[in-house]
This record gives C-alpha cells, sequence and structure tokens, in this order.
C-alpha cells in the first residue's frame, strides 16, 4: 500500500456503558459515538473492549447465535463506514477457523479492513477469559491512513517485556507508532494506580504513545469505571477522562520529528479512594437496577447504619421517587432505632412505610409449637424475627415489582453474622464488599458530599447518632453486635488479612493480634461459605471480594494449623448469641 503516512490524526475515544447482550443497542450506542465523534471532525473513532457484546459475556459468548448476531452487527457499522465519516476501532468476539476469539476490528471505507485477536487472556481473579476464547496470534500493526497502528487488547499490555508473547514488544519491532489499547478494566480501590503504572512501563520500554479506553458502567458484581487516558512517548499525560461517567472526547495527534504526540486534552481530577468506593457502589447499583429493569426498590430500613448507607446510595442512584423504605419493628426494636429511621426517610425524601411484625413472628411461633413444645427459646426464636422481615419485604418485591435491596456489610458476610432467608434476602447488595469501618467511613463522607450524577439531597442525610451508638441486631433484649463478635475495628483488620491477603494465623498472630481472636475470626470465616454461596450478588470494591474473586469450596476440611489448640485448652464453646451471626448457624 502506498498511502502517504498522515501528519495528523483525530481519534475520538468512546468511554461509554454497554450492556451485555444487548446488541441492537450497543450498535446504536456505537453509532451516535461515531455521529458525534464525526461532528468533532475525528477521522477514527475507539471504542472498549468486547464492546459489541458487552464486558464481561461470560458463557454467553459461546452461543453460536450471540456470535452471528454480533457478527452481524459489526458487519452493519462497516458499512456505516462508507459514508466517509469516521472509521471505528471497535471490539467483539469473532469466530475464525472454528476458533471463538476476542477481537478488536478495523472498520473503515464500508468495510471490516482487518482484525486483531486478544493473544494474553487473564484467568486469574474476576478473569476467566480461557474458558471461552481462545488466544490469538501476535499481532503485527494494522494501516490506517497510513500510520501504523499497535492494538494490543487489554492484558496484552501486562505482561512485561521479554515476557514470553509480549504483544507489545512485537508490536514495536513490526513498525507500529502508536498504541491504541481497549479495556474492560474493573474498579476496585487503587486499581488507577496500577493501570496507570502498567501503561507507564509499556510506554518505557516501548517509546510509542499509547491511549487507554475502557468502559464504564455497572455489570452485576462489576464495576467500570472508565477512566481512559493516553501518554505521550516521554510519559506525559495527554489527556485523563473523568471517571465514573460515559464520554466521547476527540484528541488531536499529530507527528513531529517521526513521533505523535497528543495536544494537550481534558486532564480529569482523580477521586479520592473513599470517594470512588462510593461512586462506584452507586453506579453499580444504578446499572444493576436499571438494566434489568426494575423500576425501583425496597429497603428494610432498621435505624443502623449499614440500611441508612444503602438508602443514602439506592436514593443517589435512582432518585427519591424510585426508593422505598420499610420499617419492621418487633418487641425489641427500640424507640430510638424508630426516630433514626423517621430521619432518615425524612432526609432522603423517600417513601416510608411501618409495618409491624409481631403478629408474623408469633404466627410462625404458634406453628412450631407441637413440634419445639418444652424446649428452651434460643437462636432459633431469634432467627424468626430476621425471617418474617424477609417474608415480608420479599412480598412488597412481588406486589410492586420492586427489587429488594440488602444491607449486610463485608464483615457480616465473612463471619455469618447474618440469618439466612432473613435479612440475607435480597437480589442486590450495594455494601458486599465494604468493610463494617469502611460503612461508617462512607456514611460520615456522604453526610459532607455527594458524587456528581447523584440523584438524592444534599447535606447529611444519616443521623449522627447513628453512626456513634453501638451496632445491634435488636433480636433481644440489649443485644450489640459485640456480644458474639470483636470490635469491629480489630475484626475488619484480621479479615482483610485473611480475605485480601491471604496470611497464615501464625503471621497475623505474630503481628500482634490477639490468638483467641483470631482463630475465631478465622473459624467463623471457614464455616459461613455455604451462606455467601446463597448471598444476593454486590458491587466489588476491594482487592478480593466474595464471588468472583474467592471462590471457596463449602465442603471443606482443611485448617491451617496454627488453629490447633493445645491439649490444655478448652474447645472454642459456640456462643449463644448467634441469631444473626451464627456461623454455622442457618
Amino acid at each position: 500500500m502506498n498511502e502517504r503516512p498522515a501528519d495528523r490524526l483525530a481519534i475520538a475515544v468512546a468511554q461509554l456503558n454497554p450492556i451485555v447482550g444487548d446488541v441492537a443497542g450497543n450498535l446504536e450506542r456505537a453509532r451516535a459515538a461515531r455521529a458525534q465523534a464525526a461532528r468533532d471532525g475525528a477521522n477514527i473513532v475507539a471504542f472498549s473492549e468486547l464492546f459489541i457484546a458487552g464486558y464481561p459475556p461470560e458463557d454467553l459468548v459461546l452461543k453460536p447465535a450471540f456470535q452471528s448476531t454480533c457478527r452481524g452487527a459489526i458487519e452493519t457499522l462497516a458499512r456505516d463506514t462508507a459514508d466517509g465519516g469516521p472509521a471505528v476501532l471497535i471490539g467483539t468476539p469473532w469466530v475464525e477457523d472454528k476458533k471463538l476469539h476476542n477481537a478488536y476490528a478495523l472498520l473503515a471505507g464500508g468495510q471490516i479492513e482487518t482484525i486483531r485477536f486478544k493473544v494474553n487472556l487473564p484467568n486469574y481473579g474476576v478473569f476467566d477469559e480461557k474458558r471461552v476464547f481462545a488466544p490469538g496470534p501476535v499481532p503485527g500493526p494494522v494501516s490506517f491512513r497510513g500510520v501504523r497502528l499497535g492494538l494490543p487488547i487489554c492484558e496484552d499490555t501486562w505482561t512485561d517485556w521479554g515476557d514470553y508473547e509480549n504483544v507489545v514488544e512485537t508490536l514495536v519491532e513490526t513498525g507500529a507508532e502508536l498504541l491504541i489499547v481497549p479495556n474492560g478494566s474493573p474498579y476496585w480501590r487503587g486499581k488507577a494506580d496500577v493501570r496507570l503504572n502498567v501503561s507507564v512501563a509499556r510506554v518505557t520500554e516501548s517509546g510509542l504513545p499509547l491511549i487507554y479506553i475502557n468502559q464504564v458502567g455497572g455489570q452485576d458484581e462489576l464495576v467500570f469505571d472508565g477512566a481512559s487516558f493516553a501518554l505521550n512517548s516521554d510519559r506525559s499525560i495527554a489527556f485523563q477522562l473523568p471517571a465514573f461517567s460515559e464520554a466521547v472526547v476527540t484528541t488531536q495527534w499529530s507527528r513531529t520529528g517521526g513521533l505523535w504526540r497528543s495536544a494537550q486534552g481534558l486532564l480529569a481530577a482523580a477521586e479520592a479512594p473513599d470517594q470512588a468506593d462510593y461512586t462506584a457502589c452507586m453506579l453499580g447499583l444504578r446499572d444493576y437496577v436499571d438494566k434489568n429493569r426494575f423500576p425501583g426498590v425496597v429497603i428494610g430500613l432498621s435505624g443502623g447504619v449499614d440500611s441508612a448507607l444503602c438508602a443514602a446510595l439506592a436514593t443517589d442512584a435512582l432518585g427519591a421517587e424510585r426508593v422505598r423504605c420499610i420499617m419492621l419493628p418487633f418487641r425489641f426494636t427500640s424507640e430510638q432505632s424508630l426516630d433514626d429511621a423517621a430521619l432518615i426517610v425524612r432526609a432522603l425524601g423517600v417513601r416510608y412505610d411501618i409495618v409491624p411484625i409481631a403478629s408474623a413472628v408469633h404466627g410462625l411461633e404458634a406453628a412450631l409449637v407441637g413440634i419445639f413444645g418444652g424446649l428452651p427459646r434460643d437462636v432459633t426464636e431469634e432467627n424468626l424475627q430476621a425471617r418474617a422481615r424477609g417474608v415480608l419485604l420479599m412480598a412488597i418485591s412481588n406486589k410492586f415489582g420492586l427489587m429488594v435491596v440488602t444491607t449486610g456489610n463485608k464483615s457480616e458476610m465473612s463471619v455469618g453474622y447474618a440469618t439466612l432467608y432473613g435479612d440475607m434476602n435480597g437480589g442486590f447488595n450495594p455494601i458486599k464488599d465494604l468493610y463494617k469501618t469502611e460503612v461508617y467511613r462512607l456514611a460520615h463522607l456522604r453526610n459532607r458530599w455527594k458524587p456528581d450524577g447523584a440523584l438524592g439531597p444534599t447535606g447529611p442525610v444519616i443521623p449522627e447518632n447513628v453512626m456513634t451508638r453501638a451496632p445491634t441486631a435488636e433480636l433481644r433484649e440489649d443485644q450489640t453486635d459485640q456480644d458474639t463478635l470483636p470490635p469491629y475495628d480489630l475484626l475488619d483488620q484480621i479479615l482483610e488479612r485473611l480475605v485480601e491477603r491471604e496470611e497464615p494465623l501464625a503471621a497475623i498472630v505474630a503481628a500482634g493480634f490477639d490468638r483467641d481472636m483470631v482463630m475465631k475470626v478465622e473459624r467463623m470465616l471457614s464455616v459461613a461459605e455455604y451462606k455467601r454461596r446463597q448471598a444476593a450478588p454486590g458491587v466489588k470494591v476491594t482487592l478480593k471480594n466474595f464471588g468472583r474473586d474467592r471462590r471457596y469450596p463449602i465442603v471443606n476440611r482443611f485448617r491451617d494449623p496454627g488453629t490447633e489448640l493445645p491439649a490444655s485448652s478448652p474447645a472454642p464453646v459456640k456462643s449463644s448469641a448467634t441469631a444473626k451471626a451464627g456461623a454455622g448457624d442457618f
């Protein structure tokens, strides 16, 4: 091809929110973005990884009908480019020689010009692409207007220079001038810094500028934060798009002295870690509700900090008119809880109903008198309260079509401090991956700040008393969480070492934590796996969430040898105060 290389390129970056399986909708989103890019004078518009399918498609991508539908959409979009407008770079599943690939296609001049396949398929954490895709051959660059573009796909930039099948190294060796990297990179705390460091390393090694395009939006438990950016070959940041919001931005690139460089573009400020966590939880809930077409949500509001934060998140995500809060009091519910719940709903402006559960609980107890006759009251009767609440919330969900938001935090999910088919009932949990201490932090944060795009009111929405009173399930007189659990500041430190870091017990004890406390927490964590398997999905915000990241067997007799008690020590005794908690209880 004797095309004279261009010295200027206007490259539009499409940071959008695709929906998995909505091929027709994603095609229209691509068309709308291309139209905007055309108005902005772009030569080419680049989308994120697997955009036409939505990411991650998981086993949906194995369906031949889905594969052919995606291919048809790409062919349709290719025909659109005959209009002389911008060319398109877009991610799609693609079958070639009976192998299914994660592909990136260049569409121009009314046709599919060329396709590149992902080489390095991630198979760790939340990713299992080796399950569904075949790796492609190490690619060379593609030519657009005489410019040789390297198109490594997401994980293809995460291998170090000199590693086997290093895609960026091969692209440099075969003449690439500019790297355009489509991504489906989910959020977790601190992920933006990791991405930037990886990209800086590739730019340093290759000497090439790099455009990093990430999708935005919630998909099941994952939230994609966007935050697309570009680096010039000297590692300076050419532009940085805002996190957690859609954007189609045309960037101007020019060649000087043989090197491509971007004119200075938008430099959006990075959000602080707690602000990013809150925004991720809000966006994850919004997209789960909207993409599944629920008209709104219903929340069991206890007057505690967990349900208060969930109510605030739901209001910010959906607007007050789509949130309904239900107080479900019993004789152990304090006046303080009733007062606090009333203050919360008044501040948020959401609909509020009080549904006493005494008749339901007494009816369940009466039905069981014949079987339970003569046996002492224990955790069983306490759990009946939680289960009565769960039944009533699900009935409201059925009647009005509202999704139940469940409100357990990661500390509770870790140690089983929850009642199956009771307070665990629900369709989605926005705080599932936040430890209790983090819940408190975000509650304080929300009272002084709200994210861009939030639909709830400005100002304090969670009463200070909710964050200062001792947390309690209120399933018996004078109950507090610390009757059963270590103080949350200690519990969360131990859990973070056990869950995120997978530290041996001996190392945790050596770090200064009480041996008996560590062993108790580890036991509760181990035996609560069966509960977590039945928990609602929730937003991932930490390095390792329950579900996609941490997948332990339920039947599992392995124990860290550090849990063995000395022969003279008594075996751990199961607490009677485990109605909400009860590691091992149902």
